[in-house]
């Protein structure tokens, strides 16, 4: 009897944090360790990643890590499993490439020899089954599908993809390896969600390269683009466009000019270097104002958009937007960000009218639509389909495409994270277990969990502001030296601050005499009294919940005197033996 499992700890019903898994015969190939851009609301979080308790108390079935593409979302977590787990990954040269690249600027120190290149269309065997790359389209290089061929039939999982022809990808060959896939059978296919909710055709290449060549064209100052730093594709036919009409081209981006770089170095981008500028900060002799210029600002999330607001403002280092600029905005807006794009645009115009947005039906298609999704279905003819890469409106979007083609319920798996799919022999049995998940946002270098009393801290210090408390205590006669001092940041009072304060301060008198007339002063119980009793009175007041820190100093005066006298003596004798 063969037994196969398959579940996500990230990427379902959720966008990003992409890391699915099978497992065949108890070995695990693991697909895809993506990480998720935190929301606005993750005050301090920079990156999300997928709790992976459940593959280190299995590390010793895995059989290694096998990626699609060099995006965060599918290679940001990595680090984390190669930090905690022995194993290898497999990835294309880009990919690859782009890894090393990442570990180097986060100095992560990792064993090279756990970092494998592949070539599309290549195998590789693991006793009894084996690993297949086949290559796909999508907006960044090397990007590539993996199928798993078991006894039972082939596992395919697409990553991202999509089937406009115009894209610099081998399609015969493509074809030719899912129609191998199909002759094969395949179990179930692992499909890309997040475009199935497009039910129109999207902007094909050719139409976008008219579009820009015609705003360039018409341009009598310098073309400012904003563009996502993982939209590699995207910003090399800016590049071509704007040299095709002999613009300078400047990219503004720490993470994008990396990628760049990598891409330039591996020769996947090219950018002649008569073309290319490197811009300088703006002082009195240099304005990096030349006409003939084209800038992409790039970045991830909300940077584009932050840049676009400086540079509107003047209070950018690089660029300054004027009147004569033409703003061509290629960056729509992602959950979380709609109102800070909203406001950009509000800004640039108050400096030029001349401002271009495309929505993403006018854009080349980075993600499959619902058609493109039918034709990978249609090709493959798996018996089971499996949404992933998607929230839950997508995943129900691509079932509503499977069920267009004839599939009905029980061939299609719409799942949760931590769900385990069981296959025997070939047939679903159904969601037999489940397995751990969860997430760990990071702070600063990608090491170490923020955890949930963090998170309420940085919540509450954003939202409310804190309360310090101060005061200076002799244990000994347990009366109060100084204080108390009372400082606030970020908190709002209401019309009469001097009442809140000493309201706060009548609380630390009362609360003090409760704790100052025991035998022993309980100095935990003291602090934790402070702290409840002065939120209680806060909220009670101005419906408020800031934080409280009582920074309590045990101070006692005599010794204090004491430890001066003797300091003094010390010095004293020092002095007089230099003196001799």
């Amino acid at each position: 009897m063969s037994q196969i499992l398959f579940y996500a700890l990230g990427g379902l019903q959720e966008d990003g944090k992409n890391l699915y898994v099978i497992e065949v015969d108890k070995k695990i190939f693991i697909l895809d360790a993506g990480s998720k851009i935190p929301s606005n609301e993750m005050h301090g979080v920079d990156l999300i990643v997928p709790d992976i308790s459940y593959l280190e108390e299995n590390k010793d079935r895995i059989v290694g890590v096998f990626l699609t593409h060099a995006h965060d979302e599918h290679i940001g977590s990595v680090y984390q499993i190669l930090s905690k787990i022995d194993t290898k990954v497999y990835g294309s040269h880009f990919t690859i490439a782009v890894l090393k690249d990442k570990f180097k600027h986060d100095g992560f120190n990792y064993n090279p020899d756990s970092l494998l290149e592949v070539k599309s269309r290549s195998s590789i065997s693991f006793d009894d089954i084996k690993v297949r790359f086949f290559e796909l389209a999508h907006n960044i290089p090397d990007c590539c599908g993996i199928d798993i061929q078991t006894a039972d039939g082939n596992i395919v999982y697409t990553g991202n993809y999509n089937f406009d022809q115009n894209a610099n990808v081998d399609y015969a060959a493509m074809f030719r390896n899912l129609a191998v896939f199909s002759k094969e059978k395949v179990l179930a296919l692992l499909t890309e969600s997040l475009g199935a909710t497009n039910s129109q055709s999207r902007g094909t290449i050719l139409e976008f390269k008219t579009r820009m060549n015609s705003i360039l064209t018409e341009s009598d100052g310098r073309v400012i683009f904003s563009l996502y730093s993982n939209d590699i594709l995207r910003i090399q036919q800016i590049i071509n466009i704007a040299i095709d009409n002999n613009k300078k081209v400047a990219v503004i981006g720490k993470k994008t000019q990396r990628l760049l770089n990598q891409a330039i170095e591996l020769g996947y981008l090219s950018i002649p270097e008569k073309y290319n500028v490197n811009l300088k900060y703006i002082d009195e002799n240099n304005k990096n104002d030349d006409k003939n210029m084209v800038v992409l600002v790039t970045g991830e999330r909300h940077e584009p958009f932050f840049m676009l607001q400086r540079m509107s403002k003047k209070i950018d280092r690089l660029i300054h937007l004027n009147e004569t600029d033409t703003i061509v905005v290629l960056t729509n807006p992602l959950v979380g960000t709609e109102k800070m794009s909203a406001r950009t645009l509000d800004i640039i115009y108050r400096v030029t009218s001349k401002v271009y947005t495309f929505k993403s039906e006018l854009l080349p298609p980075a993600n499959a639509s619902r058609e493109e999704i039918k034709q990978m279905i249609n090709i493959l003819k798996p018996r089971y389909v499996i949404p992933v890469i998607g929230e839950y409106r997508h995943q129900y979007a691509c079932s509503v495409v499977a069920d267009c083609v004839g599939y009905d319920e029980k061939h299609i798996l719409l799942m949760d994270c931590g769900d385990v799919a069981e296959f025997v022999d070939g047939k679903y049995i159904g969601i037999t277990a489940t397995v751990k998940v969860g997430e760990l946002m990071l702070d600063g270098k990608a090491f170490g969990n923020v955890g949930d009393v963090v998170m309420k801290d940085r919540e509450l210090l954003a939202e409310d502001g804190v309360i310090i408390i101060a005061a200076n205590i002799n244990p000994r006669t347990k009366r109060i030296i100084v204080g108390p001092e009372v400082v606030t940041k970020g908190f709002i009072y209401d019309n009469d601050p001097f009442k809140i304060m000493e309201k706060i301060k009548q609380s630390f008198y009362i609360i003090s005499e409760r704790f100052l007339t025991q035998k022993f002063i309980n100095w935990s119980e003291y602090k934790a009294a402070i702290k409840g009793d002065i939120s209680t009175l806060i909220y009670k007041t101005i419906k408020r919940n800031p934080i409280i820190i009582p920074v309590l100093i045990s101070t006692d005066l005599e010794n204090v005197k004491k430890e001066e006298v003797k300091s003094n003596e010390l010095v004293g004798n020092t002095d007089s033996v230099v003196n001799e």
